[in-house]
């Protein structure tokens, strides 16, 4: 599984929350800025972060994003060469963070600050993150299940800007509107998967119990009907764990549940 989000949204407290609930059964696997055990993912961020900006940009998006992907297959890679001893695997950003976030970038290089700016007209950043995800998805598998916390990106942005310590600029901020419509967008694109749950106006707490209720509900299902190792990709490679309908929490529908 695997937690979603614009920067500011909530994402890593509610990951870390929900890991801490779940108890020894279930593996936290950090956001790779946050990682501190591991040599080679540092030295990557730290390059990415040589220039200060918040999106990692230092003007070559294309490597940036390689090399992001490449963190994101060598994650996997270590897990599969791991004993199975944890029951859920909860990844804070995955794949799905790459595929928006540099599509935007790519996209969006210097985005201006207009209410609406125009994008480049050989760049569209739906077809981008969907070209994203389509390169990694024959070197790793996708998680099951992928939580989506949804704010109000100007909400989001001062959050951000608060934790890092300095203003977004307004490029910045419309920058984070178009990854906060990105994932939208590719949720509505892969309902099977996502579970969007709308945060606005919650507490830290309250959206940290919504994820948790989710991911008992996905567990509780998975107890009554197993599912295929969704890592096993024999024989159906791109088949996802399709998740119908469930507890308001536990939506795979394309719908928003409302957090209250």
């Amino acid at each position: 599984m695997s937690i979603e989000g614009i920067n500011g949204v909530g994402k890593t407290s509610a990951a870390r929350a929900t890991a801490a609930a779940l108890g020894p059964g279930c593996l936290l696997l950090d956001e790779l800025t946050d990682i501190h055990d591991d040599v080679l993912p540092g030295r990557v961020i730290t390059a990415l972060n040589q220039s200060g900006d918040p999106f990692l940009r230092n003007g070559y998006p294309v490597v940036e994003t390689l090399a992001l992907l490449a963190l994101q297959v060598r994650k996997a890679e270590i897990l599969a060469n791991e004993p199975a001893s944890a029951e859920v695997i909860i990844e804070d950003r995955g794949v799905d963070s790459v595929a928006v976030y540099q599509a935007a970038v790519l996209c969006f290089p210097e985005p201006p600050s207009s209410p609406a700016p125009a994008q480049p007209h050989d760049c569209a950043p739906e077809s981008t993150t969907r070209a994203i995800l389509s390169s990694i998805r024959g070197w790793r598998p996708f998680p099951d299940l992928t939580i989506l916390l949804t704010d109000d990106p100007t909400v989001c942005g001062r959050r951000f800007a608060d934790r890092i310590h300095r203003p977004l600029s307004p490029a910045d901020t419309q920058l984070l509107v178009e990854i906060d419509r990105l994932y939208r967008a590719l949720a509505a694109d892969e309902p099977e998967r996502y579970v969007v749950l709308d945060v606005t106006g919650t507490s830290l707490l309250d959206s940290a119990e919504a994820v948790q209720e989710t991911v008992r509900a996905r567990l509780q299902r998975r107890h009554q009907h197993p599912q295929p190792d969704p890592t096993d990709q024999t024989d159906q490679p791109d088949r996802p764990v399709h998740t119908g309908h469930g507890h308001p929490h536990d939506r795979a529908d394309g719908q928003v549940a409302r957090v209250s």
